[in-house]
C-alpha cells in the first residue's frame, strides 16, 4: 500500500484490505517498512488493533526516516530482515507504505517502490483526488505507477481516495478506462473521516476545557461556526455536529445555544469555544446550571479571528476514532472491489472458517442489499448503542420506535450518533390509525375491534411488527426488554408462516474454531411432531444456505440408521422421509448420532459412503430439552459462539434477542435479519 504524497487517505486502503483478508483468511500480520522517529505510529498502531492481527509494535516496524538518511542501503537491508522474521510466522502481510512526515534525501515514492521490489510485494497505489479532476487523477496513477515499474515494483490495484462526495463514479471509471489491466476504484471523501475532536480544537486554540465529560470532549466536530450575530440568528445557522465559536464578551448566547442543543428542535452540537479570554459572568454560570447538559465549553485567550483561522485549517487523522474506521471500513468496501483486489494478490480463500471471519461475512453479506430494520426497544441503551454501530458499518438502516427529542437526547448524552437512523414516535396519529384498522382487518375472525386494535398499536413489538407487515420495515429485532412470546406472538397473528410452512422455529449459528454449523431447534418448539421436524428441517437448511453454509443435514437419534426402535427413534425417521420427499435435492440422513455426524471415523463405519456422516453442517435435534441443552453444552465447553436464536419460516423475518444481550449480540442480530430480509 503506497502514496506518491502525504494525506491520500491510505489507511483507509490499508485498513479494507486487512478486513477483506480477515473475512477470507481468519488473521493477517501488519508490516510498516518507514515510520516517523518521533513517537509511535498511529496509523500504526490503530491497525495492529484490529482483530485477527496479532503482534506488537516492535515486530510490525521496520526502520525510522532516520535510518533511511544515515543510509538507505543499510535501511533497506534492515527493513528486508525485519520483514524476513515476520514472514516465518505469518502467511499473510499487509505492507503499508510511508507517509510523508518526514525529509528523504530520494524521493519517499522510489524509497517505497525499492521496498516492494526487494520485498517481493504487488503493489496497491493509493492518490488523492482531492482538488483533482478525473483527468489529473489519472495523470497522477500513471507517473507513480511509471515509478514503481522504474524500480522494479509492480502495481496491482490503484485506488483515489477523497474523490469529490457523489463524484466517485467518475473518478472510478475514469482509472478503469485508463488503467484496464489493474483493479481500481475510488473511494469518496466524507467530513467525517478528516474532522478534529473537540479536544484537538481546543488543543489548536491553546484554550482550557470549562465544561464537558471526558468521553463527549473526545467526539469530532464536521464544522465551524462564528457566531457573531444575534441568537435567533444562531439558531437558524447551526449544523449537527459543528463547533461554535462565541466571544467571550457575548455571553447571552451561551444558554440559547445550550437550550437548542438539548431541546431536541436543533441540530446537537459538539461544543463550544468562548474566545477572548473572558470569564463567563456568575450570572449566566448560574442560569446554565439549570440547562441538563453534557456539551463541552471551552475557553481561548485568543480572538475570534485568529481562533476560526486554526480552526478552519484544522484536520483530524482517519485513525483517531473507531467510528471513522468504521465509516473508513464502509467505504472500502462500498467503492472497491474486495474480492478482485485479493485475486490480483493470488490470495485463494481459506476452507476455514472462524467465529471472527463469520462476524464479518454477517456485515459484508448485510451491507451488500441494505434492508431497514426496526428497533421498537429505543429505551434500552444497549439498542441506542447498537443502532449506533450499525449505521456506522451500513450494514443496515434502522428505525427506531419513541420520542425523537427522548432519544436523540439519550444517545448525545451516551456518545453514540443517530445520523440517519428514522425515528417514528408510536403516537403518530396517521399511522395509528392505519396500523389499527389494518390489524382489526386481519383479526376481524377472531372478534378484535378497532378500539382493542387501537389498544394494541400502543404497544412498540405490535406496532413495530405492523410496520413489518405493510414493507415500511424489512425486518424487526426485539426482546432486549420484552420477552421471547410479546415479540414473537405479533408475527404469528398477522405475519404468518411462509406457505408449506407449518411451524415457526429456530436456529443457532454455532461458531466453532474452524467452522461454522446450525442447530435447530434449540429455542421454540418443545417437542415437535415428525411433520413439524420436517419443517424444522427444511428451515434449517434454508438458513444455512442464507449464510452461506453448504447444508448437509444430520436428524440426530439415540440411533443410527435402521439399527434403532423406539418412538422417538421413529419420529426422527419418519421426519427424515418427509425431507426427502419435500427436498429431494438436500442431503440429509437420520436418523443419526451426534457422533457419526461429525466424526469422519465413526461415520464411516456406521454409515459408509454417506455424504453426510462426519461432515454434517446442519444438525437438527429431535425436541427442545436436547437441542437446548447441546447448544449450551458446546457453546460453554468448546467456547464457541453461539449467533441466535435465528426465527425460521415466518413470512418476514423477526427475531427474539435475549434480555441479557450484549451490544454485540443485538448488532450480530441486526445483520442476521438484513441478511434473512434479502432472502424473504
Amino acid at each position: 500500500m503506497v502514496a506518491p504524497e502525504g494525506l491520500t487517505g491510505k489507511s483507509i486502503v490499508a485498513l479494507g484490505v486487512i478486513d477483506a483478508l480477515i473475512r477470507n483468511l481468519g488473521s493477517v500480520a501488519v508490516f510498516r517498512p518507514l515510520v516517523t522517529s518521533k513517537g509511535r505510529d498511529k496509523v500504526l498502531e490503530a491497525l495492529l488493533a484490529q482483530p485477527a492481527v496479532d503482534l506488537s509494535y516492535d515486530e510490525a516496524v521496520g526502520v525510522t526516516y532516520a535510518d533511511v538518511r544515515a543510509n538507505a542501503d543499510d535501511a533497506l537491508a534492515s527493513i528486508v530482515h525485519k520483514y524476513g522474521e515476520l514472514a516465518e510466522s505469518h502467511d499473510t502481510i499487509v505492507i503499508v507504505g510511508s507517509d510523508y512526515t518526514d525529509v528523504m534525501g530520494s524521493t519517499e515514492l522510489t524509497f517505497n517502490a525499492r521496498i516492494a521490489a526487494n520485498l517481493n510485494a504487488p503493489v496497491a497505489l493509493a492518490v488523492s483526488a482531492s482538488d483533482r479532476t478525473p483527468e489529473q487523477t489519472v495523470q497522477l496513477a500513471q507517473g507513480s505507477i511509471a515509478e514503481l515499474r522504474s524500480n522494479h515494483a509492480n502495481a496491482m490495484a490503484v485506488i483515489a481516495t477523497r474523490t469529490p462526495l457523489g463524484d466517485e463514479p467518475d473518478y472510478a471509471s475514469a482509472l478503469a478506462e485508463a488503467l484496464p489491466d489493474l483493479v481500481t476504484g475510488a473511494i469518496p471523501a466524507h467530513p467525517l473521516l478528516v474532522a478534529p475532536s473537540f479536544a484537538d480544537q481546543v488543543g489548536a486554540v491553546d484554550g482550557r476545557i470549562l465544561h464537558g465529560k471526558p468521553e463527549k470532549v473526545e467526539l469530532e466536530s464536521q464544522s465551524v461556526l462564528v457566531c457573531g450575530m444575534t441568537l435567533p440568528n444562531v439558531l437558524a445557522r447551526l449544523q449537527p455536529a459543528s463547533t461554535v465559536i462565541v466571544p467571550g464578551d457575548r455571553s447571552e448566547l451561551i444558554p440559547g445555544v445550550l437550550l437548542a442543543h438539548t431541546s431536541g428542535a436543533f441540530p446537537q452540537i459538539t461544543g463550544m469555544i468562548l474566545v477572548g479570554g473572558y470569564d463567563i459572568p456568575p450570572t449566566i454560570s448560574a442560569l446554565i446550571d439549570t440547562v441538563h447538559h453534557e456539551l463541552p465549553i471551552a475557553l481561548t485567550d485568543l480572538g475570534t479571528y485568529t481562533t476560526a483561522e486554526r480552526l478552519f485549517n484544522l484536520e483530524g487523522t482517519m485513525t483517531s476514532s473507531p467510528r471513522k474506521l468504521e465509516l473508513g471500513r464502509r467505504l472500502f468496501d462500498e467503492n472497491v472491489d474486495a474480492a478482485a483486489l485479493l485475486a490480483a494478490m493470488d490470495v485463494a480463500p481459506s476452507n476455514i472458517r472462524t467465529p471472527l471471519m463469520f462476524e464479518y461475512q454477517l456485515t459484508e453479506m448485510a451491507r451488500k442489499d441494505k434492508r431497514r430494520i426496526v428497533l421498537p426497544e429505543s429505551g434500552d441503551d444497549r439498542i441506542l448503542e447498537a443502532a449506533s454501530l450499525v449505521l456506522r458499518r451500513g450494514t443496515a438502516g434502522i428505525v427506531l420506535l419513541g420520542n425523537a427529542t427522548d432519544i436523540k437526547n439519550r444517545a448525545s448524552s451516551l456518545g453514540f450518533s443517530l445520523e440517519g437512523a428514522e425515528i417514528v414516535s408510536l403516537d403518530e396519529p396517521e399511522l395509528v390509525e392505519r396500523f389499527s384498522e389494518e390489524y382489526a382487518r386481519l383479526r376481524a375472525k377472531k372478534g378484535v375491534t378497532i378500539e382493542q386494535a387501537r389498544a394494541k398499536m400502543t404497544d412498540p413489538s405490535y406496532f413495530g411488527t405492523m410496520m413489518v407487515h405493510l414493507g415500511m420495515a424489512d425486518g424487526m429485532v426485539s426482546g432486549a426488554v420484552n420477552t421471547t412470546a410479546n415479540t414473537i406472538r405479533p408475527s404469528l397473528e398477522f405475519i404468518k408462516t411462509r406457505p408449506g410452512v407449518s411451524v415457526v422455529s429456530s436456529s443457532f449459528l454455532m461458531c466453532m474454531a474452524d467452522r461454522v454449523d446450525v442447530y435447530g431447534d434449540c429455542a421454540v418448539n418443545p417437542d415437535p411432531t415428525a411433520e413439524q421436524l420436517a419443517d424444522i428441517t427444511v428451515s434449517s437448511a434454508e438458513t444455512a444456505v442464507a449464510f452461506g453454509i453448504e447444508p448437509r443435514v444430520a436428524m440426530l437419534s439415540y440411533s443410527t440408521g435402521e439399527s434403532g426402535s423406539g418412538a422417538d427413534v421413529d419420529k426422527v425417521r419418519a421426519a427424515t422421509e418427509l425431507v426427502k420427499e419435500r427436498a429431494p435435492e438436500l442431503k440429509v440422513e437420520g436418523p443419526i448420532q451426534f457422533d457419526a455426524a461429525v466424526d469422519m471415523t465413526v461415520g464411516s463405519k456406521k454409515m459408509p459412503g454417506s455424504e453426510v456422516a462426519g461432515r454434517a453442517t446442519v444438525f437438527i435435534f429431535p425436541d427442545l430439552n436436547t437441542g437446548n441443552n447441546t447448544y449450551k453444552a458446546v457453546q460453554r465447553s468448546a467456547g464457541a459462539l453461539a449467533v441466535g436464536p435465528v426465527l425460521q419460516g415466518l413470512n418476514k423475518p423477526v427475531n427474539d434477542l435475549s434480555r441479557g444481550a450484549l451490544v454485540d449480540d443485538i448488532v450480530n442480530t441486526i445483520a442476521i435479519t438484513a441478511i434473512q430480509a434479502q432472502h424473504s
